[in-house]
């Protein structure tokens, strides 16, 4: 079944980039350069705890509530500190803006297998290529710091289109600026819920990124599925 797709949305975390090293190993290691002993298991603890309530309390980095998405994350990760025990407010000012710029670097970050190549390769195919991300405005430097920026037209981050998946504005947003209708474009992400239903609510084709073992989520087609990046092309060659 040929697809004739013109345009390719991609999610960023977990599917092109993910994190070196969880949230508490590396916020820990930056807490011991400024000479504080942080357990990295507890703080990681607390961070999921604080992000979880600061997501709820303000949705996508407070956009519409008058926050910028910096100090969105500088009171993230200051209160995730405090939650470990961390009471020196000098340090962790310093701390946060530390960890703020460190999340925009390649040191943090490091590509999925197969990422490159299939980027790549789909460039090449004349696919039109952009990114739909629930991200913060520094996901165009990261993409830059890992050499993947020139892989899109576009960037849209969920911070700038004033909407996070799976509301389907931010995929309308994506059509938009891909010149695509909705059965020309297909998403690649590794969320069942914001990247796989959230595309095709809006009419899009779709691919789950899940690789094997990682537990059983919803019932997805098989063709649907990416045990690898890889996998792709075989999907959607013209």
């Amino acid at each position: 079944a040929m697809l004739r797709l013109r345009l390719l949305t991609w999610d960023v975390k977990d599917t092109l980039l993910r994190l070196r090293q969880p949230v508490g190993q590396s916020y820990a290691a930056e807490a011991r350069a400024h000479g504080l002993e942080v357990q990295p298991e507890a703080l990681g603890r607390s961070f999921r705890e604080v992000y979880g309530a600061q997501s709820r309390r303000f949705p996508n980095y407070g956009r519409g509530q008058g926050l910028s998405s910096r100090q969105w994350w500088l009171d993230v990760v200051k209160q995730s500190f405090r939650l470990s025990g961390v009471q020196d407010e000098a340090a962790l000012t310093k701390l946060a803006e530390k960890l703020y710029r460190d999340y925009c670097s390649s040191h943090t970050w490091e590509m999925l297998p197969g990422a490159a190549e299939t980027l790549s390769r789909c460039r090449q195919l004349g696919f039109r290529m952009g990114v739909v991300s629930n991200f913060d405005s520094r996901l165009e430097a990261i993409l830059s710091q890992c050499n993947l920026r020139h892989h899109f037209e576009f960037v849209l981050t969920s911070e700038a289109a004033g909407f996070a998946k799976p509301d389907g504005r931010i995929f309308e947003q994506a059509l938009r600026l891909g010149g695509a209708r909705p059965e020309q474009a297909a998403h690649i992400g590794d969320d069942y819920s914001r990247d796989y239903r959230a595309a095709q609510a809006v009419g899009m084709h779709s691919f789950l990124l899940r690789a094997a073992g990682q537990g059983e989520g919803p019932e997805v087609p098989p063709e649907h599925v990416l045990p690898t990046l890889s996998h792709l092309l075989a999907r959607i060659e013209k």
